[in-house]
């Protein structure tokens, strides 16, 4: 005869059994990854970059799929909305996570509360151009000349408040260079009236620059990133010009819905880690003048640390340049 023990611990094996079939079951069905912006953009290409990988090392199909709309803030939310199960997934980057919650007084999901973190994929850094034949050689030139002439030099970026607006704000706080924002609907909007030589300079991704530069239709004199950059060796940093610790770069990244079971996040975490480990990855970031993510930016821990230092370099950015949530 059966004994009570005998039946609790039979009871206790089959629920362990399913447990344990739950967590290795997951993924069963199709992954959607929203790209909030329109196609053609930094963002979304990364996101069709990954989507073959994700299929491959997942076991399921994953779709791609633009919603684009309020500087990314509707994608977005339809992530933060969405059920947290990690079959909706967004590709995050500075817009929707670390410029919106400063710029958008009525933002619609809570950018540090809503998602959680996967891992970065890549970053693109901001770098400085100046016209091909401008006499500027250093950033040192381009700060003694804004300050010498009577009216500012202009100089463009993706727009109000985007990423490259702040960043070049907080560039002026800490350089004393005296300039002109002439803001675009986007980085490569700026740049026909650049080659045409009426923008003098551009602070720009340097995967939008670096076309210009190996054309000679500029000249980048500065990048924004802890270290000089495989692409373009020979130019050196902002923090080797004398602008401490400056750093600037939009980046993009793969997050999920707060409250997504540990099975599946552990299984996305895996599978991103090692799709930006891969040498193809790498390389195809470097082409498009980025860097593939590494070490604790790959991660859900490090990339939810980053994010969160962004958010706050962009408050105290675009604090500095006056501007307010609308």
């Amino acid at each position: 005869m059966t004994s009570r023990r005998q039946l609790l611990a039979v009871a206790a094996a089959i629920a362990a059994a399913r447990a344990a079939q739950a967590q290795t079951a997951w993924p069963d069905r199709p992954i959607r990854v929203i790209v909030p912006f329109a196609a053609g953009g930094n963002a979304d290409t990364v996101g069709r970059l990954l989507q073959p990988r994700l299929q491959d090392r997942l076991g399921q199909p994953v779709v791609v799929e633009n919603r684009p709309g309020a500087g990314g803030s509707v994608g977005a939310e339809a992530v933060a909305r969405a059920r947290p199960d990690g079959y909706t997934l967004l590709i995050g980057s500075n817009g929707p996570l670390s410029v919106n919650p400063v710029v958008q007084s009525r933002l619609p999901y809570d950018a540090v509360r809503d998602f959680a973190p996967i891992g970065m994929a890549m970053q693109v850094p901001h770098c400085l151009m100046v016209q091909a034949n401008a006499p500027y050689r250093t950033v040192a030139d381009v700060v003694a000349a804004s300050r010498a002439q009577a009216d500012a030099i202009g100089i463009g970026t993706a727009g109000v408040a985007s990423a490259t607006h702040l960043a070049l704000e907080s560039f002026k706080a800490v350089s004393g260079a005296r300039l002109l924002h002439v803001p675009y609907r986007g980085g490569g909007a700026a740049v026909p009236d650049f080659v045409a030589g009426n923008l003098p300079m551009l602070f720009t991704e340097f995967s939008t620059a670096l076309p210009l530069h190996n054309d000679r239709k500029g000249r980048i004199i500065a990048v924004a990133s802890a270290a000089r950059l495989p692409a373009l060796p020979e130019v050196p940093t902002m923090i080797e010009q004398g602008v401490a610790d400056f750093t600037a770069a939009s980046y993009v990244g793969l997050v999920a819905t707060a409250g997504t079971p540990p099975e599946a996040m552990r299984a996305l975490g895996a599978a991103l880690a090692a799709i930006v480990a891969e040498p193809d990855f790498r390389s195809r970031m470097a082409a498009m003048g980025g860097e593939a993510a590494s070490g604790a930016l790959a991660t859900p821990a490090g990339f939810a640390a980053f994010i969160a230092t962004d958010l706050e370099r962009s408050r105290a950015a675009a604090q500095a340049a006056g501007i307010r949530p609308e």
